[in-house]
């Protein structure tokens, strides 16, 4: 019995962290769209296009990476894709912490501080993956 209470409670604890990642990227994606220009300035200038085409792209992504996490059924590979896309925008961070160098000591600690948190986000992400299962949560913690 206690076994049970512990699967259910980790099953809780997972799904309520992959919603709050899904929330977390839907948001930044709406970001992306409502006000494009501050992620347009951090598109790596070696990336061909337009930054704003890079910036709607990264956008769209997030917000399907953030419906599929939301979803139990598609958590798992939205776990994945989630931890995909914050190591392909892991440039971007690099990019902004080289433009911010000579920047204010607020905006540096911004762009510096940004490029070591990918690694725990990429951590979350892989971690919501096992909230995943069926939409009662019965095969949270399958692997």
């Amino acid at each position: 019995m206690t076994s049970a209470i512990g699967r259910f409670r980790a099953a809780a604890s997972s799904s309520r962290s992959a919603l709050l990642l899904s929330g977390f990227l839907a948001g930044s994606g709406l970001l992306h769209f409502a006000v494009p220009v501050p992620f347009d300035a951090i598109v790596p200038k070696v990336l061909p296009g337009s930054p704003r085409t890079w910036t709607k792209a990264s956008g769209a992504a997030e917000l399907a990476v953030a419906a599929a996490l939301f979803v139990p059924r598609t958590r798992r590979l939205g776990g994945l894709a989630a931890a995909g896309l914050f190591a392909a925008v892991y440039p971007a961070n690099v990019q902004m912490a080289y433009d911010w160098r000579h920047a204010s000591t607020v905006k540096r600690a911004i762009a510096y501080g940004r490029l070591p948190l990918q690694a725990p986000l990429i951590g979350w992400a892989l971690a919501a993956r096992t909230g995943a299962g069926t939409s009662t949560g019965t095969d949270v913690g399958r692997s």
